[in-house]
């Protein structure tokens, strides 16, 4: 069967995979890789597989927890060669994994999590920072777990929200409250 597309050879396979890895900024599992890195029509899955393999076997990504991450060889090989691939391809890549790649800084900068304390209660950990340093930073007592657990999602889900509220709670003046 014919494929369409522009990558076909295994050296380009390998150069769009360490692209699209170079472009996150954390480890990603392989079914969204898999996904990124067929972005061209040309690729099949069997000749994608090996050349992600052979990858992790010469040391260019490193798989760690069931997740891909590339390593500095893999990151100087792309910055060297990744102008190799046809442009079509680079600009594609890149519209399709930034989203992710934005998703990824944004939870790299979220923190929640908690723990169970002896009397059953939960302490809940809660911090978001800017990308220099954390911003906001606070310990709230959960009287479950599940309400631990509710607590980080909704703070995951609106941190921005969160800061933002409790920075306008805490300047308003009391003429404006």
């Amino acid at each position: 069967m014919e494929r369409h597309g522009f990558i076909h050879e295994k050296l380009d396979i390998k150069i769009l995979i360490l692209f699209v890895l170079n472009q996150l900024p954390a480890p990603v599992d392989p079914p969204t890789l898999s996904d990124l890195v067929f972005c061209d029509d040309g690729i099949g899955y069997f000749d994608y597989s090996d050349c992600l393999a052979e990858l992790v076997k010469t040391g260019h990504i490193e798989e760690k927890a069931g997740k891909y991450r590339i390593t500095e060889k893999g990151a100087r090989n792309v910055t060297e060669v990744g102008s190799s691939l046809p442009y079509s391809v680079r600009t594609k890549a890149t519209r399709i994994t930034a989203p992710i790649a934005e998703k990824m800084r944004r939870a790299a900068m979220i923190t929640a999590e908690h723990t169970v304390n002896e009397d059953g209660g939960c302490t809940v950990r809660l911090a978001v920072s800017d990308g220099i340093g954390t911003i906001l930073s606070m310990e709230l007592l959960a009287s479950s777990a599940a309400q631990a657990e509710q607590m980080e999602r909704a703070f995951q889900q609106n941190a921005e929200g969160v800061y933002h509220d409790v920075v306008r709670l805490l300047t308003e003046s009391e003429e404006t409250r």
